[in-house]
Protein backbone atom coordinates (compact mmCIF):
# COMPACT_ATOMS: atom_id res chain seq x y z
CA UNK A 1 0.00 0.00 0.00
CA UNK A 2 1.23 3.36 -0.82
CA UNK A 3 0.16 6.47 0.62
CA UNK A 4 -0.69 9.41 -1.70
CA UNK A 5 0.76 12.90 -1.12
CA UNK A 6 -1.81 15.75 -0.81
CA UNK A 7 -3.35 17.21 -3.82
CA UNK A 8 -1.14 20.27 -4.91
CA UNK A 9 -2.69 23.23 -5.60
CA UNK A 10 -2.73 24.54 -8.84
CA UNK A 11 -1.33 28.13 -9.55
CA UNK A 12 -2.25 30.49 -12.17
CA UNK A 13 0.85 29.72 -14.17
CA UNK A 14 0.93 26.01 -13.52
CA UNK A 15 -3.09 25.95 -15.30
CA UNK A 16 -1.88 28.35 -17.82
CA UNK A 17 1.07 26.23 -18.76
CA UNK A 18 -1.15 22.98 -18.56
CA UNK A 19 -3.96 24.50 -20.59
CA UNK A 20 -1.05 25.45 -23.20
CA UNK A 21 0.27 21.86 -23.15
CA UNK A 22 -3.52 20.57 -23.50
CA UNK A 23 -3.55 22.86 -26.53
CA UNK A 24 -0.44 21.64 -28.10
CA UNK A 25 -1.07 18.36 -28.04
CA UNK A 26 -5.02 18.47 -29.31
CA UNK A 27 -3.68 20.45 -32.08
CA UNK A 28 -1.63 18.12 -33.08
CA UNK A 29 -4.48 15.42 -34.15
CA UNK A 30 -5.51 18.33 -36.62
CA UNK A 31 -1.97 18.53 -38.04
CA UNK A 32 -1.70 14.89 -38.57
CA UNK A 33 -4.93 15.25 -40.77
CA UNK A 34 -3.33 18.28 -42.44
CA UNK A 35 0.15 16.45 -43.26
CA UNK A 36 -1.75 13.25 -44.46
CA UNK A 37 -3.41 14.97 -47.61
CA UNK A 38 0.26 15.05 -49.08
CA UNK A 39 2.25 13.23 -47.13
CA UNK A 40 2.51 9.38 -46.41
CA UNK A 41 2.12 7.58 -42.95
CA UNK A 42 5.69 6.68 -42.00
CA UNK A 43 7.02 10.14 -43.75
CA UNK A 44 4.84 12.43 -41.36
CA UNK A 45 6.22 10.56 -38.75
CA UNK A 46 9.86 10.80 -39.60
CA UNK A 47 9.88 14.40 -40.24
CA UNK A 48 7.96 14.91 -36.55
CA UNK A 49 10.58 12.75 -35.22
CA UNK A 50 13.79 14.03 -36.61
CA UNK A 51 12.83 17.26 -35.80
CA UNK A 52 11.70 17.47 -32.48
CA UNK A 53 15.44 15.44 -31.96
CA UNK A 54 17.49 18.00 -33.52
CA UNK A 55 15.34 20.61 -31.33
CA UNK A 56 16.12 19.41 -28.16
CA UNK A 57 19.85 18.76 -28.94
CA UNK A 58 19.91 22.36 -29.49
CA UNK A 59 18.28 23.63 -26.45
CA UNK A 60 20.43 20.49 -24.73
CA UNK A 61 23.83 21.72 -26.05
CA UNK A 62 22.43 25.87 -25.06
CA UNK A 63 22.09 24.71 -21.56
CA UNK A 64 24.84 22.61 -21.10
CA UNK A 65 23.06 19.96 -19.98
CA UNK A 66 24.95 16.87 -19.14
CA UNK A 67 24.84 13.66 -21.22
CA UNK A 68 25.16 10.13 -20.65
CA UNK A 69 27.86 7.91 -21.89
CA UNK A 70 27.01 4.42 -21.19
CA UNK A 71 26.12 1.87 -24.15
CA UNK A 72 23.20 0.41 -21.94
CA UNK A 73 21.57 4.05 -22.50
CA UNK A 74 21.82 3.86 -26.25
CA UNK A 75 19.50 -0.08 -25.59
CA UNK A 76 17.20 1.73 -23.32
CA UNK A 77 16.92 4.84 -25.86
CA UNK A 78 16.40 2.40 -28.33
CA UNK A 79 13.44 0.60 -26.27
CA UNK A 80 11.66 4.14 -25.50
CA UNK A 81 12.12 5.39 -29.06
CA UNK A 82 10.09 2.11 -30.46
CA UNK A 83 7.51 2.36 -27.56
CA UNK A 84 6.90 6.24 -26.88
CA UNK A 85 7.26 7.42 -30.22
CA UNK A 86 7.98 4.85 -33.43
CA UNK A 87 4.54 3.04 -32.84
CA UNK A 88 2.20 5.12 -31.19
CA UNK A 89 2.70 8.04 -33.57
CA UNK A 90 2.71 5.47 -36.17
CA UNK A 91 -0.18 3.81 -35.13
CA UNK A 92 -2.15 7.05 -34.84
CA UNK A 93 -1.44 8.73 -38.20
CA UNK A 94 -2.55 5.61 -39.74
CA UNK A 95 -5.54 5.47 -37.66
CA UNK A 96 -6.57 9.20 -38.81
CA UNK A 97 -6.79 8.12 -42.09
CA UNK A 98 -10.06 6.69 -40.77
CA UNK A 99 -11.06 8.64 -38.01
CA UNK A 100 -11.69 12.16 -37.19
CA UNK A 101 -9.46 14.37 -34.87
CA UNK A 102 -11.35 14.42 -31.66
CA UNK A 103 -12.35 10.70 -31.62
CA UNK A 104 -8.65 9.94 -32.26
CA UNK A 105 -8.01 12.10 -29.93
CA UNK A 106 -10.88 10.40 -27.06
CA UNK A 107 -9.45 7.07 -27.86
CA UNK A 108 -5.56 7.76 -27.07
CA UNK A 109 -7.19 8.92 -23.54
CA UNK A 110 -7.35 5.67 -23.13
CA UNK A 111 -3.37 5.48 -22.34
CA UNK A 112 -4.09 6.68 -18.27
CA UNK A 113 -6.18 3.21 -18.29
CA UNK A 114 -4.32 0.78 -20.22
CA UNK A 115 -0.40 2.47 -17.56
CA UNK A 116 -2.69 1.70 -14.28
CA UNK A 117 -3.25 -2.04 -15.54
CA UNK A 118 0.52 -2.25 -16.74
CA UNK A 119 1.55 -1.20 -13.88
CA UNK A 120 -0.56 -3.14 -11.29
CA UNK A 121 1.56 -6.55 -13.44
CA UNK A 122 4.48 -5.35 -13.64
CA UNK A 123 5.39 -3.18 -10.29
CA UNK A 124 4.56 -4.72 -6.91
CA UNK A 125 3.38 -1.70 -4.96
CA UNK A 126 1.12 -1.04 -7.76
CA UNK A 127 -2.14 -2.12 -5.88
CA UNK A 128 -5.34 -2.49 -8.05
CA UNK A 129 -7.74 -0.91 -5.17
CA UNK A 130 -11.01 -1.43 -5.40
CA UNK A 131 -11.22 2.75 -6.35
CA UNK A 132 -8.86 2.34 -9.42
CA UNK A 133 -10.80 -1.05 -10.62
CA UNK A 134 -13.71 1.11 -10.82
CA UNK A 135 -12.17 3.76 -12.68
CA UNK A 136 -10.50 1.43 -15.14
CA UNK A 137 -13.81 -0.47 -15.54
CA UNK A 138 -15.58 2.97 -16.14
CA UNK A 139 -12.87 4.50 -18.41
CA UNK A 140 -12.85 1.01 -20.78
CA UNK A 141 -16.53 1.14 -20.38
CA UNK A 142 -15.89 4.73 -22.01
CA UNK A 143 -13.91 3.89 -24.76
CA UNK A 144 -16.35 0.90 -25.73
CA UNK A 145 -19.34 4.12 -26.19
CA UNK A 146 -16.87 6.25 -27.81
CA UNK A 147 -16.16 2.79 -30.50
CA UNK A 148 -19.74 2.10 -31.15
CA UNK A 149 -20.59 -1.56 -32.25
CA UNK A 150 -19.50 -1.65 -35.71
CA UNK A 151 -15.76 -1.46 -34.24
CA UNK A 152 -16.44 -4.67 -31.81
CA UNK A 153 -17.84 -6.51 -34.79
CA UNK A 154 -16.30 -5.66 -38.00
CA UNK A 155 -13.04 -4.68 -39.55
CA UNK A 156 -13.43 -2.31 -41.26
CA UNK A 157 -11.01 0.84 -42.20
CA UNK A 158 -12.57 2.98 -39.93
CA UNK A 159 -12.72 -0.23 -36.84
CA UNK A 160 -9.11 -0.49 -37.76
CA UNK A 161 -8.24 2.97 -37.45
CA UNK A 162 -9.99 3.60 -33.99
CA UNK A 163 -7.91 0.04 -32.98
CA UNK A 164 -4.83 1.15 -34.11
CA UNK A 165 -5.20 4.33 -31.97
CA UNK A 166 -5.61 2.38 -28.99
CA UNK A 167 -2.70 0.52 -29.75
CA UNK A 168 -1.03 3.58 -29.37
CA UNK A 169 -2.47 3.93 -26.08
CA UNK A 170 -1.15 0.72 -25.25
CA UNK A 171 2.08 1.10 -26.25
CA UNK A 172 2.39 4.74 -24.54
CA UNK A 173 0.98 2.61 -21.26
CA UNK A 174 3.84 0.14 -21.32
CA UNK A 175 6.85 2.88 -22.17
CA UNK A 176 5.51 4.68 -19.47
CA UNK A 177 6.61 1.97 -16.75
CA UNK A 178 9.79 0.92 -18.57
CA UNK A 179 10.91 4.38 -18.44
CA UNK A 180 10.35 4.59 -14.67
CA UNK A 181 13.35 2.46 -13.89
CA UNK A 182 15.50 2.62 -17.36
CA UNK A 183 15.85 6.21 -17.04
CA UNK A 184 15.55 6.98 -13.91
CA UNK A 185 18.63 9.54 -12.77
CA UNK A 186 18.34 11.28 -16.33
CA UNK A 187 17.67 14.75 -16.99
CA UNK A 188 13.94 14.72 -18.78
CA UNK A 189 15.19 17.05 -21.92
CA UNK A 190 17.79 14.72 -22.46
CA UNK A 191 15.70 11.33 -21.67
CA UNK A 192 13.33 12.95 -24.83
CA UNK A 193 16.35 13.61 -26.96
CA UNK A 194 17.82 10.37 -27.13
CA UNK A 195 14.39 8.67 -27.63
CA UNK A 196 13.33 10.66 -30.11
CA UNK A 197 16.98 10.32 -31.79
CA UNK A 198 16.42 6.08 -31.77
CA UNK A 199 12.91 6.84 -33.10
CA UNK A 200 14.91 9.28 -35.99
CA UNK A 201 17.21 6.49 -36.60
CA UNK A 202 14.65 3.94 -37.28
CA UNK A 203 11.69 5.73 -39.09
CA UNK A 204 13.92 7.83 -41.13
CA UNK A 205 15.50 4.85 -42.99
CA UNK A 206 12.08 3.13 -42.98
CA UNK A 207 10.18 6.06 -44.67
CA UNK A 208 12.87 5.88 -47.33
CA UNK A 209 12.29 2.54 -47.83
CA UNK A 210 8.57 2.33 -47.78
CA UNK A 211 7.50 6.02 -49.51
CA UNK A 212 10.38 6.86 -51.18
CA UNK A 213 12.29 10.02 -51.04
CA UNK A 214 10.34 13.03 -50.19
CA UNK A 215 9.65 15.21 -52.70
CA UNK A 216 9.03 18.53 -50.08
CA UNK A 217 6.87 20.63 -52.73
CA UNK A 218 4.29 20.15 -50.40
CA UNK A 219 1.44 23.26 -49.60
CA UNK A 220 2.89 25.92 -47.01
CA UNK A 221 -0.18 24.03 -44.52
CA UNK A 222 1.53 20.99 -44.93
CA UNK A 223 4.42 22.54 -44.21
CA UNK A 224 3.20 24.03 -41.10
CA UNK A 225 1.74 20.94 -40.17
CA UNK A 226 4.77 19.37 -39.86
CA UNK A 227 7.27 22.18 -38.52
CA UNK A 228 3.86 22.08 -35.83
CA UNK A 229 4.04 18.14 -34.99
CA UNK A 230 8.23 18.31 -34.58
CA UNK A 231 8.81 21.60 -33.11
CA UNK A 232 5.34 22.19 -31.13
CA UNK A 233 3.74 19.09 -30.43
CA UNK A 234 7.01 16.88 -29.66
CA UNK A 235 10.27 19.89 -28.48
CA UNK A 236 8.17 22.00 -27.01
CA UNK A 237 5.47 19.81 -25.20
CA UNK A 238 8.00 17.99 -23.52
CA UNK A 239 9.70 20.39 -21.90
CA UNK A 240 6.40 21.90 -20.92
CA UNK A 241 5.13 19.05 -19.67
CA UNK A 242 8.11 18.27 -17.55
CA UNK A 243 7.67 22.12 -16.47
CA UNK A 244 3.82 21.53 -15.52
CA UNK A 245 5.28 18.09 -13.67
CA UNK A 246 7.67 20.28 -11.28
CA UNK A 247 5.25 23.14 -10.85
CA UNK A 248 2.04 21.12 -10.03
CA UNK A 249 2.83 17.27 -9.44
CA UNK A 250 1.76 14.16 -10.98
CA UNK A 251 -1.18 14.19 -9.86
CA UNK A 252 -2.33 17.43 -11.54
CA UNK A 253 -0.49 16.79 -14.99
CA UNK A 254 -2.60 13.88 -15.19
CA UNK A 255 -5.67 16.24 -16.01
CA UNK A 256 -4.01 16.93 -19.39
CA UNK A 257 -5.46 13.57 -20.38
CA UNK A 258 -9.21 15.33 -19.71
CA UNK A 259 -8.33 18.21 -21.40
CA UNK A 260 -6.84 17.11 -24.91
CA UNK A 261 -10.09 15.48 -26.52
CA UNK A 262 -11.83 19.50 -26.20
CA UNK A 263 -9.38 21.12 -28.30
CA UNK A 264 -8.91 18.55 -30.68
CA UNK A 265 -12.97 18.11 -31.30
CA UNK A 266 -13.38 22.12 -31.42
CA UNK A 267 -10.28 22.19 -34.05
CA UNK A 268 -11.57 19.06 -36.13
CA UNK A 269 -14.98 20.88 -36.37
CA UNK A 270 -13.89 24.25 -37.01
CA UNK A 271 -11.36 23.35 -39.54
CA UNK A 272 -12.81 20.28 -41.00
CA UNK A 273 -16.20 20.44 -40.05
CA UNK A 274 -16.05 16.88 -38.27
CA UNK A 275 -19.37 16.13 -36.42
CA UNK A 276 -19.02 13.53 -34.04
CA UNK A 277 -21.51 10.90 -33.21
CA UNK A 278 -22.86 11.43 -29.77
CA UNK A 279 -21.87 8.32 -28.74
CA UNK A 280 -18.49 9.67 -28.90
CA UNK A 281 -19.13 12.35 -26.34
CA UNK A 282 -20.94 9.69 -24.08
CA UNK A 283 -17.89 7.89 -23.99
CA UNK A 284 -15.82 10.52 -23.33
CA UNK A 285 -17.87 11.58 -20.44
CA UNK A 286 -17.67 7.93 -19.14
CA UNK A 287 -13.96 8.11 -19.62
CA UNK A 288 -13.73 11.60 -17.79
CA UNK A 289 -15.45 9.97 -15.24
CA UNK A 290 -13.46 6.91 -14.28
CA UNK A 291 -10.32 8.91 -14.74
CA UNK A 292 -11.48 10.92 -12.28
CA UNK A 293 -11.74 8.49 -10.06
CA UNK A 294 -8.61 6.90 -11.00
CA UNK A 295 -7.25 10.02 -10.33
CA UNK A 296 -8.75 10.73 -6.93
CA UNK A 297 -10.53 13.67 -7.52
CA UNK A 298 -14.03 12.32 -7.19
CA UNK A 299 -13.98 11.02 -3.31
CA UNK A 300 -16.37 7.88 -3.25
CA UNK A 301 -18.24 6.94 0.07
CA UNK A 302 -16.45 4.62 2.07
CA UNK A 303 -18.89 1.68 3.01
CA UNK A 304 -16.44 -0.11 5.07
CA UNK A 305 -13.45 0.85 7.54
CA UNK A 306 -11.54 -1.99 5.34
CA UNK A 307 -12.19 -0.24 2.39
CA UNK A 308 -9.58 2.33 1.09
CA UNK A 309 -9.36 5.37 2.83
CA UNK A 310 -8.96 8.96 1.13
CA UNK A 311 -5.75 8.61 1.62
CA UNK A 312 -4.01 6.07 0.28
CA UNK A 313 -4.30 4.89 -3.15
CA UNK A 314 -2.54 2.17 -5.68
Amino acid sequence: MTVSPPQQRLTPRAWALLLLLSAIWGASFLSNRVALEEVPVLTTVAFRVAGAAAALWLWIAFRRLPVPRGRVYLWRFLVMGVLNNVMPFTLIVWGQRHVDSGLAAILNSATALFAVIVATLVFPDERLTPRRALGVVLGFAGVVTALGAAALTGLDPASLGQLAILGASLSYAVSASYARHALRGLRPEVSAAGMLTAAALVMVPAALLADGVPTLDYRPATWAALVYLALAASALAYLLYYAVLRLAGAGNLSLVTLLIPPFAISLGALVYGEALAPRAYAGFCLLALGLLILDGRLRLPRLKKSRESPATSG
